[in-house]
Order: structure tokens, then C-alpha cells, then sequence
């Protein structure tokens, strides 16, 4: 459980600023759903969204978040409230209304974006002023994308939003290539699990360094596997990873503007107009170890934005 706590510096005192995990009312909910790309890096669709007679129910909040994967938003009003056995309900009748939800896409944000919908990942996020031991406990004995977001209003117009407990859905890469649908538009490029069983030792060694080192950085660092990367995220993404077995390398794509960097031709480049997976504007080329220690600096920056 996030144990966070704010004070006010005023000259030489210092005072806590007491937070309060009131129910959580309609304008709270709105307020996060006019800023969600702030606060969770998704992209509003819908609120109170109806899942129809036969169905009965309505999602509370309906976006995509930056990896293109679909998410479904509920809020928990009061203690007793089993808000996560609701959220997954409403998960199963979406992977159920795949067509539904790419024409919701379709007609908000257009085609293009439309065809880049990820189904190997959708989320379920629950926010509340507090949660139980019971409900953190019981997010890690589900096989889904589950996220706890704890909230904390401020009288002084601060509000504070803490992901206190997140479980992802074991993928396996090499299933992602094998299930893909026959109704999926045809293959013109190789997915992450195609890479993944094409890469060598070297290649394989070099990402699981990689990987040890993202995961060091912060115990709330997840990992999202996705159709062509691997996303590392807390509360949003702040590095992508893209391997490359024709010349053996890691491409890493982090959120860090690069007109504040002096490029180096063959290690960093500029992307912000150059069509890539994933998100961030710099990209890292990772060939061997020189380049992953000079890498680290620049992912840590990226982090400390997410």
C-alpha cells in the first residue's frame, strides 16, 4: 500500500499537508477523465459507456492508452464495493466487443488509428480513496492487466494519484506469434516474438541486462508485452524496446527531448518525425556494452518523467 506523504516548506517550518480519501464523487471522476492523457497517459473515448440491455452494465470511464491497448476505468465509491470483480465483467464482455469498441476508435480518433488497436493487452484500472489488503492481494492472483490507483485530495488544490499495486498478464512471446488470428490483416512486419526466436545468445544476454536494469530502477516498474515491443512503464511508458537480429541490436525509445542532448550518429536520433513503435522522441541504438552504459543516463531521465 502507498504510504506517501506531502509537506509545506514555509521558511523554517515544515507542515504535512493532510490528504483526504473522501468517497469518490462524479466531479472527481470528471476531472480525471478531461486530463487522463495527463494523469495516465490514455486517451479519453467514453464515460458511463452502456454495455447494452442483454449485458446490463456501464464501464465508467472507456480509453487507449499510448501502446494502443484498450482500458477500462472503474472507480470505487465506497469500502464494500467489489469493484474489481465488476471491472473484469466488463473486460470479458469487451474482448467480446472487439468490433464495437474499434468503431468507437474509428469514429474518435480515425482509421489509422483504428487499425493500431493492441488486443494482447488490455487493462483494468481501478482508482479509490483507499483499498483493502484484500483487494491488493487479490489483484495478484489474476491472470490480467490490473492496476490500483489510490487518490488523495489536498485543500491547497493538490491532488495526488499513487499506483499502489499492479499485476500484468503473463504472455509468452512465442504463443503471440502462433495465436494471431487469421482474421488479422497480413503480416508485413515481424512481431516481438518473432525477433525474440530469431535472436542469438548475444542478443538475448544483452537484453536481459537491459531488462535487470529497467527493473532495478523502482519496485513499481512493470513490463508490458506487446505485438512489436516490450513497454516499460510505471505509471506511464519511459522506455520502449525493439530488438534487431539483422544487425544484432536493441533499439530503446525514451522520452527525452532531444534538442537537450548532443546527438551521436550510430548511438542516439531524433524520431519526432520519423514513424517508429512504441513512444518517445529519442531513439537509443544498444550494440554492445560501451553503448548500453552510455545508455542508462538517458533512460534514468526519461524514468524520473514517467
Amino acid at each position: 500500500m502507498g504510504d506517501i506523504k506531502f509537506y509545506k516548506i514555509n521558511n523554517d517550518n515544515i507542515q504535512e499537508l493532510q490528504g483526504k480519501s473522501i468517497a469518490l464523487e462524479k466531479s472527481l471522476q470528471s476531472l480525471i477523465e478531461g486530463n487522463l492523457d495527463t494523469f495516465l497517459g490514455i486517451r479519453f473515448l467514453a464515460s458511463e459507456y452502456s454495455t447494452g440491455k442483454k449485458h446490463g452494465g456501464r464501464i465508467d470511464t472507456l480509453g487507449i492508452d499510448e501502446n494502443h491497448s484498450p482500458v477500462i476505468i472503474e472507480y470505487k465509491r465506497s469500502m464494500n464495493e467489489n469493484v474489481m470483480n465488476q471491472g473484469l465483467y466488463y473486460l470479458d464482455w469487451l474482448l467480446d466487443h472487439k468490433a464495437e469498441f474499434q468503431l468507437l476508435v474509428l469514429n474518435k480518433f480515425g482509421q489509422d488509428f483504428a487499425n493500431k488497436i493492441d488486443w494482447s493487452s488490455p487493462r483494468l484500472l481501478c482508482i479509490a480513496g483507499s483499498f483493502t489488503k484484500y483487494d491488493e492481494h487479490a489483484v495478484q492472483q489474476i491472470n490480467r492487466n490490473i492496476e490500483l490507483y489510490q487518490y488523495k485530495h489536498y485543500d491547497e488544490g493538490f491532488i495526488m494519484l499513487d499506483l499502489v499495486n499492479a499485476t500484468m498478464a503473463q504472455t509468452v512471446l512465442t504463443e503471440m506469434s502462433a495465436n494471431n488470428s487469421s482474421t488479422d490483416k497480413p503480416k508485413a512486419w515481424k512481431t516481438i516474438a518473432d525477433y525474440m526466436a530469431q535472436a542469438d545468445t548475444e542478443l538475448i544476454n544483452r537484453y536481459e541486462a537491459l531488462r535487470a536494469f529497467l527493473f532495478a530502477l523502482s519496485d513499481d516498474v512493470q513490463e508490458s508485452i506487446l505485438k512489436y515491443y516490450i513497454a516499460f512503464k510505471r505509471i506511464k511508458n519511459f522506455a520502449c524496446v525493439e530488438l534487431r537480429t539483422q544487425n544484432n541490436i536493441l533499439l530503446v525509445y525514451v522520452k527525452v527531448d532531444p534538442t537537450t542532448i548532443e546527438l551521436e550518429p550510430g548511438f542516439t536520433r531524433d524520431v519526432r518525425n520519423i514513424g517508429h513503435y512504441g513512444t518517445g522522441d529519442l531513439e537509443i541504438q544498444i550494440k554492445n556494452d560501451t553503448d548500453f552504459e552510455k545508455a542508462k543516463e538517458l533512460i534514468v531521465k526519461s524514468f524520473e518523467v514517467s
